[in-house]
């Protein structure tokens, strides 16, 4: 092995409660409106949960609204209906949510708050994409870029569906290709220009790939527009969960929702737990508030909640984090579609979502028979682990190429796992890295493969204990760097290791950086044969 030194590199929009409602667009399931009914957020009404035993559930509620209230809209799917309070005081209402529990088949009765986008603009700088890169997707690709028989769909604002970078992968079984919760009519188009959400997140999750056009999306998966906020940004809970279910029942393999925010929801948490029996995966967005919260409709049990990383595979400091975590994906400063044919980066939770969405898409293009539940154990076990707190990454790191191209019929096991053979060879070496902030080095090495039919490698770093260390690799030879690399292993630890798939013809490049302390440490390399 060869010892070289090479420079040090430091590495180390929401819902709100502002109730609202959108308007009802005479879909399956989902009971009628008042026709004036406007769309957008409503912060005078009430939502009650209403028992499948009733017979009728606006009559389990009326007699229990007072004179000024009203029913403007029901959901007998999902079992409840919005009551109206027109410039009621706020204790008005809570004695109302208080009078009607009391009524036979009624199980809950909460306000109709307020769900926004997840969403931190930042200036059109960048002009390169990093996140399908960094989750691995080529690897993914070689195998497959996502089916038309797969399908994802995107609950948010419009999407532009004539955009030339996705109108190809829009799901041309529905009319306009969605539906419309959040104003008149059943067009999902957005309606202003500032509405770029939803087409940013739709074109991460399956904006065009390798059509001499624009960005790459995650997939070429079909997607649905199931428009439930408005141009503002904000939606109401019923919009979002009559916007869950008409996408369960079109048959959604992979429903997103870049939204949340708030405390917990019954009307929200039964949609998305509809929409999972019903066969789906709901991927959500943790929260941008960079505290220890999960937002829902993230932290309910039947979402996947995803965090957001940086370029460096940091935590994004805007990303909420918590043990509701289940997956890290990029989301700081990625290129996507925006209203009208044009791209920027955007940074957000929002964006990690969809990136996770897509991955699943392309999952479920290689293993159509997977389950939704089996599909969500797919992508924990071959998440890679990027040393961040569990709370901060869940399972890890999404990995396109690891969950394309792992066989879940083989157990689902996560590549690497260090055992597919019999035949090993080991080697080590040792370095020291000194202290103080002049003399803090980073030593990187290169290793040939000794192994005949190499199918993996562990390396090992042991330091003391009094100093810490972060391991990089490279499996192409380069030297790598903390913002360079194919795989990590760093935290507040002296002991470090990555275990990594390998075909036969890759040599590792390894870098070993002192994050604090110093001290002599031994790295072993360990292959196995096939």
């Amino acid at each position: 092995m060869s010892e070289e030194n090479t420079p040090r590199i430091d590495r180390r929009s929401m819902l709100r409660t502002v109730g609202g409602l959108a308007a009802f667009f005479g879909l399956s399931g989902v009971g009628s409106a008042a026709p004036d009914r406007e769309p957008g957020p409503k912060k005078d009404e009430i939502l009650v949960g209403v028992s499948p035993s009733a017979s009728d559930i606006d009559s389990a509620v009326e007699s229990r609204i007072p004179s000024n209230a009203a029913i403007v809209h029901s959901n007998e799917t999902l079992g409840y209906v919005a009551v109206e309070f027109p410039d009621a005081s706020a204790q008005a209402k809570e004695n109302f949510k208080e009078n009607v529990l009391g009524g036979d088949n009624i199980e809950y009765a909460e306000d109709n708050e307020t769900l926004e986008t997840f969403l931190e603009p930042n200036d059109p700088q960048y002009s390169e994409q990093y996140a399908p890169q960094q989750v691995n997707c080529e690897g993914a690709w070689e195998r497959t870029l996502g089916g038309s028989e797969v399908t994802i769909s995107i609950v948010d604002q419009g999407i532009q569906y004539d955009h030339p970078n996705l109108e190809e992968n829009m799901d041309d079984s529905v009319s306009d290709f969605g539906e419309n919760f959040a104003g008149p009519g059943s067009d999902p188009y957005p309606v202003t220009v500032s509405e770029d959400h939803g087409t940013h997140v739709g074109g991460i999750a399956a904006g065009e790939t390798d059509n001499e056009e624009g960005h790459a999306g995650i997939s070429n998966c079909s997607m649905l527009s199931a428009r439930a906020l408005d141009e503002s940004g904000g939606g109401s809970l019923s919009d979002i969960a009559d916007a869950i279910q008409w996408s369960a029942d079109q048959g959604a393999d992979v429903i997103n929702l870049s939204l949340g925010g708030g405390g917990f929801s019954q009307t929200l948490n039964t949609a998305c737990e509809y929409a999972y029996n019903e066969g789906s995966l709901l991927v959500a967005a943790a929260g941008n508030d960079g505290t220890d919260t999960v937002s829902y409709p993230a932290a309910y049990d039947a979402v996947v909640a995803v965090s957001s990383l940086d370029s460096t595979e940091s935590r994004s400091n805007f990303s909420n984090y918590g043990p509701e975590i289940e997956l890290a994906a990029p989301g700081t400063n990625v290129l996507s579609t925006v209203n009208w044919d044009e791209y920027d980066t955007f940074s957000g939770t929002s964006m990690a979502s969809p990136i996770v969405a897509g991955v699943a898409g392309l999952v479920l293009s290689e293993y159509p028979d997977l389950s939704n539940e089996e599909l969500r154990e797919h992508l924990q076990e071959t998440a890679v682990d990027i040393g961040l707190p569990e709370d901060e990454q869940g399972y890890g790191r999404v990995d396109a190429a690891n969950a394309v191209t792992t066989d879940p019929e083989n157990g689902g096991d996560e590549p690497g796992n260090g055992e597919c053979g019999g035949e090993t060879n080991t080697a080590s070496t040792e370095g020291r890295l000194s202290s103080g902030w002049w003399g803090n080095p980073s030593d990187s090495y290169s290793y040939e493969l000794e192994t005949a039919d190499p199918c993996s490698a562990t390396t090992t770093l042991e330091g003391p204990s009094d100093a810490d260390f972060d391991l990089f690799l490279t499996l192409d030879g380069r030297t790598p760097s903390p913002g360079d690399y194919d795989e990590s292993s760093s935290g507040s630890s002296a002991t470090e290791s990555i275990t990594v798939d390998l075909d036969g013809d890759e040599e590792l490049g390894i870098l070993v950086e002192r994050v604090d302390g110093s001290g002599t440490y031994e790295l072993e390399i360990e292959e196995r044969s096939s």
